[in-house]
């Protein structure tokens, strides 16, 4: 008997005066424009590893498509804003396989795509339609790459650090991706296939939420809400913080 598919329960926070959509995938659907929003693709992360010998079975790029693409088909959305790190590095465009990037060609031509470049991606991708921004501004939000200061009255969204979070359950270490919130900012969890993760009490995330905020933990077609305490400086990391790769 083929089983149902998964029913995703997005779960609304409401920031700037804007009611946001939190999807399961990872993404950020803001209803009111129209965007749809996903940080740290690391399309092509796959072939990178194995120019340096670390062999990976070569098919993340593909199924990061076909994640963005169904989110795509599903909210239909006028503007789509990719927060940086869309791929692995400057280079990864050109490996693509040409399935792939024939696939990433059709689906940034779709609808307006708005590429917030990153530390892995510090160069716009020659040939890829949408436009490339160090950051973006609309209304009070600004979207980045990386976390850094925040006007008064204005509101974040970030990506890089793929933060994740564990919580025990039954008696074991459950560890996902996660969502952090905050009065002024919303850090998103990477959405490729291939990337790592950085635990929410590691230093480098803590610091960019002094005042604490909430966690949205991914889970199966839902979320799971807990409290993020604020944090003191001299307040040690968990020790079961995880490094990003």
């Amino acid at each position: 008997m083929q089983s149902r598919p998964v029913r995703s329960i997005p779960t609304p926070v409401f920031a700037g005066g804007e009611t946001l959509l939190l999807d399961p995938s990872g993404a950020v659907w803001w209803p009111a424009e129209r965007i749809l929003m996903v940080a740290d693709l690391h399309l092509e992360k796959g072939s990178a590893a194995a120019m340096r010998g670390s062999l990976l079975p070569p098919w993340d790029s593909a199924a990061t498509l076909d994640a963005l693409e169904n989110l795509i088909l599903h909210y239909r959305p006028e503007q789509v804003i990719a927060l940086g790190d869309s791929f692995h590095d400057r280079y990864g465009l050109e490996r693509m396989q040409p399935q792939d990037a024939a696939r990433l060609h059709g689906i940034s031509r779709s609808t307006t795509f708005r590429w917030v470049l990153g530390n892995h991606d510090p160069v716009a991708s020659e040939g890829l339609s949408g436009t490339f921004y160090a950051e973006h501004g609309l209304k009070r939000f600004i979207f980045r790459h990386e976390a850094a200061s925040v006007p008064d009255g204005a509101m974040e969204f970030c990506g890089h650090h793929h933060p994740k979070a564990s919580v025990s359950v039954r008696g074991t270490w459950l560890t996902r991706p996660c969502f952090v919130f905050s009065a002024e900012r919303l850090m998103l969890p990477a959405f490729g296939t291939y990337a790592g993760g950085l635990d929410v009490s590691s230093p480098e995330i803590a610091q960019l939420f002094p005042q604490g905020g909430r966690i949205f933990l991914r889970g199966h077609g839902r979320l799971f809400s807990f409290s993020m305490p604020a944090t003191t400086p001299t307040q040690p990391a968990n020790s079961r913080a995880m490094r990003k790769s």
